[in-house]
């Protein structure tokens, strides 16, 4: 044994009172004996503290686990609750531009059916041949078909299932290509595309609708999404080439107050 660690332990003999002259006269088996008793007393109390000190630590450990989760919890609820809102947002302020769904055009009366020629009189109306049912006439989309559809991906949006809300609205666009809803569908198969932050392809489906539904209430949110796109790719003359573009062809539009905020922002940057 350690003979620093046994003059301490005669040491600590000596402070509970034993006296010398008595450690001398047991001095030997006896006295061996009573130093190996007490070091296991001191080795079992120093093993004892660190297993108190290791179970603290482990209640701590699990104190700090627990907040972390709670406080994951907490962000991932306000992050839905945000993109929630936002796209409530959005889609109210489609509503408000577009001014309401339009309504069909007014279906003509057909002309009236003249009087048929005499007999010896040629007609100059060319006999009407009979279409087969059998033929590849387009039957146009059922709109309320169309509704249903196009509202069943855009939940899908709504409830963060991003994939499969691609692949619906993706499906939509080629079903019912030319219908009433197919400059919305394109918006929100970009945004889909712009919140899963795949970037790239949200800029190239925002791109679609700027060029293909010029006349759409949706055109300057997508150029809006465009601007903000160059900016997370840190391409900074492009983002504010195409916002100070929606600034200056929807100037009276949430958009362009938007877009302004983040013109700001770049400058602030030093960009």
């Amino acid at each position: 044994m350690n003979s620093r660690f046994r003059l301490a332990i005669i040491s600590l003999a000596i402070g509970l009172g034993v006296s010398t002259p008595n450690l001398a006269a047991e001095n030997g088996p006896n006295m061996e004996q009573r130093l190996q008793r007490i070091e296991r007393m001191l080795q079992n109390q120093s093993l004892a503290d660190l297993v108190l000190q290791l179970q603290q630590l482990q209640r701590e450990v699990q104190q700090l686990r627990g907040d972390v989760e709670l406080q994951k919890h907490t962000m991932d609820a306000m992050s839905r609750r945000q993109r929630d809102l936002y796209l409530d947002i959005d889609q109210r302020l489609s509503r408000f531009q577009s001014g309401g769904a339009s309504s069909p055009p007014p279906v003509s009366a057909p002309p009236p059916v003249s009087a048929a020629p005499p007999a010896n009189q040629q007609s100059s109306v060319p006999p009407v041949t009979s279409i087969d049912s059998t033929s590849s006439a387009v039957t146009p989309p059922d709109p309320q078909q169309e509704e249903m559809v196009y509202q069943e991906a855009f939940n899908l949006l709504k409830q963060g299932r991003y994939p499969e809300s691609i692949t619906a609205f993706s499906a939509f666009l080629k079903d019912y290509s030319g219908g009433s809803y197919e400059d919305n569908a394109q918006y929100w198969l970009a945004e889909a595309s712009y919140v899963n932050r795949d970037f790239d392809t949200a800029l190239a489906e925002f791109t679609k609708v700027r060029e293909r539904f010029a006349q759409s209430p949706k055109v300057p949110g997508a150029m809006l999404k465009m601007g903000y796109i160059h900016y997370e790719k840190k391409q900074w003359d492009e983002a504010k080439k195409i916002l100070r573009e929606l600034q200056l062809n929807y100037p009276a539009t949430t958009e362009a107050r938007l877009a302004e905020k983040r013109i700001q922002r770049i400058t602030k940057e030093g960009r």
